[in-house]
């Protein structure tokens, strides 16, 4: 599965805004793999920082 589709899915299940540190627990994804799936989301516009450090899917 693709990385960045794998965060994103996972961000969706959590249902409320969330860190890398949490993304990566859940998924069991090396965290650089996470930093590097949530900079492609932050540059296509897919996710938002509701609050500070944490992200959710634009709705």
């Amino acid at each position: 599965m693709d990385v960045v589709k794998e965060v994103l899915d996972a961000m969706k299940a959590a249902g409320e805004p969330v860190g890398a540190g949490r993304i990566a627990e859940m998924t069991g994804l090396d965290r650089k793999d996470v930093d590097k799936a949530f900079d492609a989301l932050k540059k296509s516009g897919t996710i938002e920082s509701p609050v500070r450090c944490k992200w959710q899917p634009k709705v």
